[in-house]
């Protein structure tokens, strides 16, 4: 009884201090300066997404735009359409990323399970800080000196490859090892102590655990190296046919066509500009969503195991 009056005694003396009005004052201009700051990204990111679709939705939207390429044409005649550019740009992400994305993962998991505090590992870390700085048209310089003049091999779609290789193996080193470093200790010391070699623990349970994180950062990767024109304007020249040889000859692209249409002045010429901007916008877009549904499977599965 004396403990509840006690108690009941206590409860009203509890008083808060009221907050002051500087506190709410400085509280809310930074949350109008917050939200000026989305707005002031959002607003240049819509005008130029308007901008492009609007302009470029008539050529993206003929019924020969995905099926034929521009082979034949003179600059003023209207039709064609990209389909050489999709298949070039395509063809060189694909090279490029069947190199650059097992070589990123394999350096991200050597740095993370294995380098530790060794000289080797911080040389690479390093280098990977190094290579991520580097702009697109250094990559573009490198490759032709030692792809063009030292080996002696022409101007190609697989030099333009191997240029997105040393712009994108930084990327997926830098988010294969984020997503590697989240993993938590011990599900490895788990392992470990089931007798678990370390190269089965990170192949079985690290990787797996990762996986989601992982095809994002590499779906990314992919996504931005796509755009890049530097090397294409470097390495290979553009062409408005097909090519499927990336060993020799000119190739067509979606970024080598929009600089190729930039110099021509027609109408024609501004359409097919328009229209490859907004095509190669999407193939990013549909990228960067098939990123997120397949991480999301990934982790579905992850949790049924």
């Amino acid at each position: 009884m004396t403990v509840d009056s006690g108690v009941r005694a206590a409860g009203p003396s509890v008083s808060f201090i009221p907050t002051s009005v500087r506190r709410r004052t400085v509280d809310g201009a930074a949350g109008v300066l917050v939200w000026a700051s989305v707005a002031a990204a959002l607003v240049p990111l819509a005008w130029i997404l308007w901008t492009v679709v609007a302009k470029g939705l008539p050529a993206v939207t003929s019924s020969t735009w995905f099926t034929h390429s521009l082979s034949g044409l003179s600059s003023t005649t209207p039709g064609g359409g990209v389909y050489h550019a999709i298949i070039g740009t395509l063809l060189q992400g694909l090279v490029c990323s069947a190199i650059a994305i097992p070589a990123g993962i394999l350096v991200a998991v050597y740095l993370v399970e294995y380098a530790g505090p060794s000289r080797l590992g911080r040389v690479t870390t390093f280098m990977v800080d190094v290579l991520a700085g580097v702009p697109s048209i250094v990559a573009a310089l490198f490759i032709y000196a030692l792809w063009v003049v030292t080996f002696g091999f022409d101007r190609s779609g697989i030099a333009v490859s191997l240029a997105l290789v040393l712009l994108m193996v930084p990327m997926v080193v830098r988010s294969t090892e984020e997503m590697l470093r989240i993993v938590p200790g011990d599900l490895r010391e788990a392992s470990y102590a089931l007798g678990v070699p370390q190269w089965k623990t990170i192949a079985k349970v690290v990787l797996p655990t990762a996986l989601p994180g992982i095809v994002t950062g590499t779906m990314l990767a992919v996504a931005r190296v796509l755009g890049e024109t530097a090397p294409l304007l470097i390495l290979v020249g553009y062409a408005p046919f097909i090519n499927f040889d990336l060993g020799s000859g000119e190739m067509g692209t979606l970024p080598g066509l929009i600089v190729d249409q930039m110099n021509n002045p027609s109408a024609v010429g501004a359409d097919r500009m328009w229209g490859s901007a907004l095509t190669l916008i999407g193939m990013v877009a549909v990228l960067s969503i098939a990123a997120t549904l397949l991480a999301r499977r990934s982790t579905v599965r992850g949790g049924d195991r």
